[in-house]
């Protein structure tokens, strides 16, 4: 699935307007923009994905252009879609990200599973050290 170069560029240029640093990283259908490690709005298609305050979300839905996220069919709070009508202004772009990075130093860092440490004793089949008292 394509996302909008346009709208990816617009998101660009916003986040450089705010002099805020980003990563970008591809994801299934689109492509998301990362500040502080975290997820803070995607594109997909033409619409985008803005990661909100929980508490902001029954108004963000009353919007222009505002949906819940259901990209797994399950709603959630915190997560909304922006269609084009939302977002006909550079104004309005950047309203939603705003609201985005608003939430992002409150936002909670998905975090990876560390791989389990085995003590160099017990690596490649050794045998732990006994010590000798005496």
């Amino acid at each position: 699935m394509a996302f909008d170069e346009q709208l990816t560029e617009r998101i660009r240029r916003g986040f450089q307007k705010a002099r805020v640093r980003f990563e970008e990283k591809r994801m299934i259908g689109g492509l998301c923009f990362m500040v502080d490690g975290k997820m803070c709005v995607g594109v997909q298609e033409n619409r985008i994905m803005a990661r909100i305050d929980p508490a902001a979300y029954d108004a963000a839905l009353r919007r222009k252009g505002c949906v819940p996220m259901d990209f797994t069919e399950r709603p959630m709070r915190g997560f909304v879609f922006v269609s084009p009508t939302g977002l006909a202004t550079d104004g309005e772009l950047e309203d939603w990200l705003k609201l985005a990075l608003k939430f992002n130093p409150k936002a909670i860092t998905s975090k990876k599973h560390a791989p389990k440490l085995i003590p160099q004793s017990r690596q490649r089949g050794m045998k732990p050290s006994r010590r000798r008292r005496g």
